[in-house]
């Protein structure tokens, strides 16, 4: 299948407000501001679907995007933003705990990390949360433009290491101003998809950058 619609559904605070359907769900987790949204609007081919905010902490609910009526993304709250409340850092983990714990249509959880820093201890508490609740520990690192090859190479080495990632554990750069890393995170989502047994399998939009020298722009 090829991506034909994609849209908001609802932002929700507790499991009253979550969809009562039974569509498969990919959760993407991460500090605020390490760009959720943003990847959300690359692999849809969106702009604005997910919005993004130049203020860090201000997705505080857990926003669910429908695509075809197949499957849906969910957007979890940002954590790690030191200018709030314990009390509001403590509602944010509460929130992502009752998502995680009450959803059985849950298929994975994409942790996101910014390549450019070493994982912060929020990351590291959020990786090792995602590990305890069963999900296989891949990793989305942003913003990989930001880097030359050799700094990409050296940056992932440290960030499996601070997050005691296993061998096993996938890890894919990302930059969503430059379009990379698209297909190979849609890859892993068609896997994702088969593992489960969900009948679904996304095409590649523009051509296949495995038989290319680059991923196409869109």
């Amino acid at each position: 299948m090829k991506i034909k619609n994609s849209e908001f559904v609802i932002s929700a605070v507790s499991k009253s407000q979550y969809p009562d359907d039974q569509l498969p769900e990919i959760a993407f987790a991460g500090r605020s501001n390490v760009g959720k949204s943003s990847l959300i609007n690359m692999l849809l081919n969106r702009r604005g679907l997910a919005k993004t905010s130049s203020t860090p902490g201000k997705t505080q609910l857990v926003n669910f995007y429908d695509i075809d009526g197949l499957f849906r993304f969910v957007d979890l709250p940002g954590y790690g933003f030191a200018k709030v409340s314990k009390e509001q850092k403590a509602t944010w983990g509460k929130i992502i705990e009752t998502y995680l714990t009450n959803r059985e249509t849950l298929l994975e959880v994409i942790q996101l990390v910014d390549i450019r820093h070493k994982p912060s201890q929020e990351d590291k508490q959020m990786y090792s949360w995602i590990k305890d609740f069963g999900f296989s520990g891949i990793v989305v690192a942003t913003k990989a433009d930001k880097l030359s090859k050799n700094q990409i190479a050296a940056q992932i080495k440290i960030i499996r290491k601070e997050l005691n990632m296993n061998k096993e554990s996938v890890i894919i750069p990302i930059s969503s101003s430059e379009r990379t890393g698209k297909y190979d995170v849609w890859d892993l989502f068609n896997e994702v998809f088969e593992v489960n047994q969900c009948g679904i399998y996304v095409e590649r939009q523009v051509g296949d950058p495995r038989n290319q020298n680059h991923e196409s722009k869109q």
